[in-house]
């Protein structure tokens, strides 16, 4: 990737992307990311040598991407900002916040721009992540590929063809690291009461759920057939599965994943508003 990159912002999710794009061989010099004091840039120019300003319109002028990595309640003001110098550059343009769509992104940029929308997760901070894409009908060939590099760098890139699939995402890996920490924690009580230690229950189980995501990415069986390779019939994972089973954990798994989905179209509404 020999593009100039530009990210405005250069927080924990933007530094974890410019790391992984320096370990696959990516120069720190065609890397600039912006922040509004120095103070805050300080850190990330230390650690990864790449270039900085605080001068948002000035990192731009020379970018073949600019990855748009604020907060949501600021982007009108960054993207408004960036108008004159967005329009004169046209760089591919990627957004990674969530709950804005790309026609509005588009809209604050002038219009008329090559705007990926892109939905990480957090196991993106420690290069394991998983990614959801959507491109607008600016986006060539060559710039998909370039957004496709740029996160893996970080983990897996899935592309879908209908921005609205991106709810989807967020509700299947955009929000999905918060429910196994969910499980960890009832995994970890439900130990406690067993009588083994916190610190034990913690590692086992966390420890578990790695093996059994390294078993599922390995496998060429789909999930339900793993599940029954472990089960014996009348054994105690045959017990507990039925156990979930009959309290409807899939109808509380689907449920949740629904109404994270819908709380993302309605945020994406209001943030449109503001």
């Amino acid at each position: 990737m020999a593009s100039k990159i530009t990210f405005i912002g250069a927080g924990n999710m933007a530094s974890a992307i410019i790391g992984g794009l320096i370990d696959s061989g990516v120069a720190p010099s065609t890397i600039t990311a912006t922040a509004p004091n120095d103070s805050e840039l300080v850190p990330v120019k230390t650690r990864l040598g790449i270039n900085t300003n605080t001068d948002n319109n000035a990192a731009v002028t020379d970018a073949d991407v600019v990855v748009l990595a604020v907060k949501p309640q600021i982007m009108r003001n960054v993207c408004e900002d960036l108008r004159d110098s967005v329009q004169r550059q046209q760089p591919l343009v990627i957004s990674i916040a969530a709950g804005l769509d790309a026609d509005t992104i588009d809209q604050w940029l002038g219009g008329n721009n090559a705007m990926v929308r892109c939905m990480p997760n957090t196991p993106s901070l420690v290069g394991i992540g998983a990614s959801g894409l959507y491109a607008n009908a600016n986006v060539n060939d060559v710039q998909r590929d370039l957004a496709t590099q740029l996160m893996e760098a970080v983990g897996i890139v899935e592309w879908v063809e209908e921005e609205a699939l991106l709810d989807a995402v967020t509700a299947v890996s955009g929000s999905a690291p918060a429910y196994f920490f969910l499980m960890f924690e009832a995994m970890e009580e439900a130990a406690v009461k067993l009588g083994l230690p916190a610190a034990t229950a913690r590692r086992l189980a966390i420890q578990t759920a790695l093996g059994a995501a390294t078993m599922a990415q390995q496998s060429d069986k789909d999930p339900a057939t793993l599940k029954q390779n472990v089960m014996s019939p009348g054994g105690t994972t045959e017990r507990a599965i039925q156990h979930m089973e009959d309290a409807q954990l899939r109808t509380t798994i689907a449920d949740a994943m629904q109404a994270c989905a819908d709380r993302a179209q309605a945020m994406a509404q209001e943030l449109s508003k503001k």
